[in-house]
């Protein structure tokens, strides 16, 4: 018998393709979707006041992950920060 028609253990679980989860769903996706959502709804001259409380990740990494989907929606959005909050407003053109 060649060695290569011996079956070696297989190092990981398997399972079905079409049950493998598509996308890429980040630790920031439900936080950034919040503010995205809410920023469609900003008048002009208006931000959003998002207590840093609520940022598990941080307002760094928060803040890099909806800069990443404002880029990729062709959005403009300005941030700022204080102590205690994240500030984030539609920025005209």
């Amino acid at each position: 018998m060649s060695p290569r028609s011996q079956k070696e253990p297989m190092n990981f679980h398997t399972m079905s393709q079409k049950d493998v989860p598509q996308g890429r769903n980040g630790k920031h996706k439900q936080i950034v979707t919040k503010v995205l959502a809410d920023l469609d709804q900003l008048k002009e001259g208006v931000a959003l006041k998002v207590p840093l409380a609520e940022l598990a990740e941080g307002k760094e990494r928060v803040r890099a992950a909806l800069n990443r989907a404002t880029r990729k929606g062709g959005r403009n959005v300005a941030t700022a920060t204080d102590a205690n909050y994240l500030y984030v407003w539609n920025q005209t053109q």
